[in-house]
């Protein structure tokens, strides 16, 4: 199926994104990691990450469905999507930790700065590539590392099991080194219950990998992120 098939209209799209402080933490990086490597942020949505990464000297690309719109037009929905997202944490509070953020409006105002990072980046149109899971416009072993947050296993309730070990082995086939993938758990906070079968596979075709605690947990129960690093 084409790019142009698979595009869902604007409306259907959730454009909100995480700060280049939420990535470090969420995937237990450090600055030291990220300087001279390629770097592959998919799917990339809002985030400020590839915008700030590129600023301290990795070469990073994020990828997502979203990317085929023009700036102005995601900024636009990316705002509405914040607002409607802060509504309803209000109503959702119980379910997450505060410590992190003190408060929905401290929330709200990091999800407004890694909304705007990200669109005053995308002047560098080649950073920011259209794409779909699971298949990636890029060769193989393109990038050293692949960082994939709040897709795969969040969502194991709407995209199945086949669907995951596509994306799971495309994303190992353009990445050279590793690839990690935060959190490993449901909207409901659940751990997705096919995780082991999925890591598998993946060993069958020689990678190894492990769950890492991380200093990041918003969400309840989303503490540890996934390190798989190709053999």
């Amino acid at each position: 199926m084409s790019l142009e098939e698979n595009r869902l209209d604007l409306s259907r799209i959730i454009f909100i994104g995480r700060t280049y402080e939420e990535y470090m933490a969420m995937f237990g990086l450090t600055e030291g990691e990220l300087q001279g490597r390629t770097i592959l942020d998919c799917p990339g949505g809002a985030c400020a990450f590839t915008a700030r990464a590129n600023a301290l000297g990795a070469q990073a690309v994020s990828a997502d469905i979203a990317y085929g719109y023009p700036a102005g037009s995601l900024e636009e929905k990316g705002r509405e999507d914040i607002g409607h997202a802060m509504e309803q944490m209000e109503k959702a509070r119980a379910g997450f930790k505060w410590d992190y953020f003190s408060s929905v409006k401290e929330l709200r105002e990091h999800r407004e700065r890694a909304l705007q990072e990200c669109i005053a980046d995308m002047k560098h149109i080649d950073r920011y590539v259209e794409a779909v899971l699971p298949v990636l416009p890029f060769e193989n072993e393109r990038f050293d590392l692949t960082l994939s947050a709040h897709f795969l296993f969040m969502y194991g309730d709407r995209l199945d099991y086949d669907f995951h070990l596509k994306s799971l082995r495309e994303l190992l086939r353009v990445t050279r080194k590793e690839l990690r993938i935060y959190p490993l758990v449901d909207l409901s906070g659940n751990r997705y219950g096919q995780i082991d079968e999925l890591l598998a596979e993946i060993a069958g075709d020689g990678c190894t990998a492990e769950e890492v605690q991380v200093p990041y947990e918003f969400q309840k129960g989303t503490g540890r992120m996934l390190r798989i690093v190709k053999g």
